[in-house]
């Protein structure tokens, strides 16, 4: 019965006591909160992933109990980081932010882990305040892509034309050219969110189709 109170193992449960243990993991899914929130309110991307925000809270969690388990005991440490070593991930990430929203998670449940939770809180906070600052700054005009099919080059002048007088900013993006026609990709910026010029684009002979989407540098929508 001595040797079984004795054991390693019985020691290795209290090296860490029941306080520490909740106030860090408390503080961590806190945190892990606020990441999820911030990531968000400054999501730009076309499908928003709940599993991945979720992830973010428990990955702060997590870390944050085994930085707690690390660092009560150095054996311990020297086997988790071989146990670590051999994880691979196979998910790919789409967006670079997503990866600064991922080291953010785990940084932070490291320095909860370590004790030092007011260090996590002023960076999680100036963190997010740079990411919603930044990450949400939008241009003074939204820019949009125009798709146009029309016949020939004596179209495609009357085609610019329209377009240069009647938006703020015309750059020919694409030109594909074929026997049986020609393809114009124009990034435009519209005045004042006026659109109708693209009827008379349409109305112009030898036009077959105009298409008109808004574009922010990453995807179209």
């Amino acid at each position: 019965m001595g040797d079984i109170l004795n054991s390693s193992f019985i020691t290795n449960a209290t090296a860490v006591s029941g306080f520490d243990m909740i106030v860090g993991i408390l503080a961590a899914f806190l945190v892990g909160l606020f990441i999820f929130v911030i990531y968000k309110k400054t999501f730009l991307g076309v499908m928003f992933s709940v599993n991945f925000g979720m992830s973010l809270i428990g990955m702060s969690m997590i870390t944050c109990a085994v930085i707690l388990a690390v660092s009560s005991n150095v054996v311990l440490s020297l086997g988790m980081v071989g146990a670590l070593s051999i994880v691979r991930f196979r998910t790919a990430v789409k967006d670079p932010l997503d990866i600064v929203f991922l080291f953010w998670s785990i940084t932070a449940g490291i320095i909860i882990g370590a004790g030092m939770i007011p260090l996590a809180v002023v960076t999680s906070l100036l963190t997010g305040t740079v990411m919603v600052l930044f990450v949400n700054r939008k241009s003074r005009r939204t820019p949009y892509i125009i798709v146009i099919n029309c016949e020939n080059s004596d179209v495609e002048d009357s085609v610019m034309d329209v377009i240069e007088a009647k938006t703020g900013k015309a750059i020919i993006k694409g030109k594909t050219v074929s026997k049986t026609g020609m393809e114009l990709t124009v990034e435009v910026q519209l005045k004042d969110g006026y659109s109708k010029f693209l009827n008379d684009i349409i109305n112009i002979e030898g036009v077959e189709n105009a298409v008109m989407v808004s574009y922010n540098g990453q995807y179209m929508g």
